[in-house]
């Protein structure tokens, strides 16, 4: 069992939230119960998983994608408020990392992404202010792209939009989870053969073709599930806490 405050400060201090410039306050968002016993993690803090933490017996809530979002509307109504009141109601505290959970080196999206898919880490990538938040690195051995897709499927249990721009085999790779599609460009820059991310835009697929690499979108959930589980599982240990995952499936 951990209290809530020093669960939170010691997250805060592993993730550095301090030198983010977010769209969403990291670390503690909702306040519940002073004491954490039973930690849930997962991507979203949806009404769908905040109903499963509360049948699960969470004290504590541990997402990715959080609440109250730079530029939103800030009033409390619909939707909002029926999550708020779950969470407030069953006295469970939501605590969420965006940023910073994506570029921690060990417990970060881009950081787990990579391993899941056999890259190794040769450099950061991905500039947001101050802070790269993406990843470059190579596989231990170049792949078709073909078979580079099929790996991606079979690690993350979709298969990636796959926009053919590139050189005939995949060596040296750029990632960075999520929405990051625009980071693109950039890593055309770097002189990789290919750029994988979660989602697509119109223009991503011009880009990738004019400007010779291969792009692979394979969702945004589907790439950020992993992070926050590693967190999860840290803090747990760390912590004596009994922690679950659960994964609201989500196509994009």
């Amino acid at each position: 069992m951990a209290r809530l405050k020093e669960l939170v400060a010691f997250a805060d201090d592993l993730l550095e939230v301090e030198r983010f410039d977010d769209y969403c306050p990291n670390g503690l968002q909702v306040e519940g119960r002073g004491e954490v016993e039973t930690l849930v993690t997962g991507v979203t803090a949806s009404r769908a998983l905040l109903e499963a933490a509360r049948d699960a017996g969470a004290d504590a809530v541990l997402v990715h994608h959080g609440w109250f979002w730079r530029g939103e509307d800030p009033r409390i109504t619909g939707m909002k408020y029926r999550r708020l009141r779950l969470l407030v109601e069953a006295g469970i505290s939501l605590i969420a990392y965006h940023l910073p959970l994506d570029a921690h080196p060990l417990y970060g999206n881009n950081a787990c992404l990579g391993e899941r898919l056999g890259l190794s880490v040769e450099g950061q990538f991905g500039r947001h202010g101050a802070m790269s938040i993406g990843l470059h690195g190579s596989l231990e051995a170049p792949m078709d792209p073909a078979d580079f897709a099929r790996r991606m499927e079979q690690a993350l249990g979709r298969a990636p939009l796959h926009v053919a721009g590139g050189p005939a085999a995949v060596r040296t790779v750029a990632w960075c989870t999520g929405a990051a599609q625009g980071y693109i460009d950039e890593a055309a820059d770097l002189g990789v053969d290919a750029f994988v991310t979660g989602e697509a835009s119109e223009q991503t697929v011009h880009v990738a073709r004019e400007r010779g690499l291969h792009f692979f979108a394979a969702g945004h959930h589907a790439t950020e599930r992993y992070g926050v589980q590693a967190l999860g599982e840290h803090l747990a240990r760390s912590f004596g806490l009994r922690h679950r995952f659960i994964d609201v499936d989500n196509p994009v």
